[in-house]
């Protein structure tokens, strides 16, 4: 057993020590990185202040009140927050393939996708996450929860899932790219257009839209039906409480999805030609 644990810690070593270098190469300019976390903090602001600005007009939409809809609201940001700072720039593949960057990943003994998870650690997102954190502390100190490990569990596996599912998303994404040219835009429809649509109740969404982003795209998993859960609400003919239970299942669909668009995109690719 101890020589499995040093096996697997000398297999992480050079992914721990490329974090570590893309931390230090962040932070060595303090202005600048303490400007890009507020700028962060600015954009969890302004998403917040539409949520607030909403339900300052109204009591109720969608099914939720304000602290149910801050609920949801903090549930997406932190696992979109998460899983953004680590994979999110796997949408910028297209760039690494121009500047050759991909084939040097090909010649190393380490797995392509590892590498290009641990090739930019984007720790300017820490402040969009700290809004989150904030928003997820008050929404779950307010509101009326009836406590128990059964709430507990699924508030963790909540964070958890959700983080995979847009994990996944991502990773989904920079496998098409490698199939489509300067196809960010057409991705990000998915993954950022994803994240906003899983901060939303999905009661304002229609039948089909809600079918997609429940069962096609699963981000109504991400944080909408885990708070109907949590807060005890009825739900709906499309978001029953019980459904929350199966977010684990939903993450793993998904990552099923993006490494199967991984590992075409990888097949596919022959190289930048340089």
């Amino acid at each position: 057993m101890a020589d499995d644990r040093g096996s697997l810690a000398e297999r992480l070593r050079p992914y721990r020590v490329l974090l570590a270098s893309r931390a230090r190469a962040q932070m060595q300019y303090r202005t600048s990185f303490v400007t890009d976390i507020l700028g962060t903090v600015g954009v969890g602001l302004a998403e917040f202040a539409e949520v607030w600005v909403i339900f300052h007009n109204v009591d109720v939409l969608g099914g939720l009140d304000f602290t149910a809809a801050l609920l949801v609201f903090a549930l997406s940001n932190l696992a979109f927050s998460i899983a953004d700072m680590f994979v999110g720039h796997l949408d910028q593949l297209p760039r690494y393939i121009r500047a050759g960057q991909v084939d040097a990943f090909y010649v190393r003994p380490l797995p392509l996708l590892t590498q290009l998870m641990t090739s930019d650690l984007s720790l300017r997102r820490v402040g969009r996450l700290s809004v989150a954190l904030v928003a997820l502390t008050v929404a779950l100190t307010t509101a009326d929860i009836a406590w128990s490990p059964a709430t507990v569990l699924l508030i963790v596996l909540t964070v958890v899932s959700g983080t995979a599912i847009f994990s996944a998303l991502f990773t989904a994404a920079g496998g098409l790219q490698f199939f489509l040219v300067d196809g960010s835009e057409f991705t990000n429809a998915f993954t950022y257009g994803g994240s906003y649509a899983a901060q939303q109740s999905q009661q304002v969404f229609p039948d089909p839209l809600r079918i997609f982003w429940t069962f096609v795209i699963p981000t109504a998993f991400v944080a909408y039906l885990p708070a109907v859960a949590i807060l005890d609400l009825p739900g709906d003919h499309l978001a029953p409480p019980w459904l929350a239970w199966f977010t684990p299942v939903a993450a793993a669909l998904a990552w099923t999805l993006a490494g199967l668009c991984w590992r075409a995109g990888t097949r596919h690719y022959q190289g930048a030609g340089g």
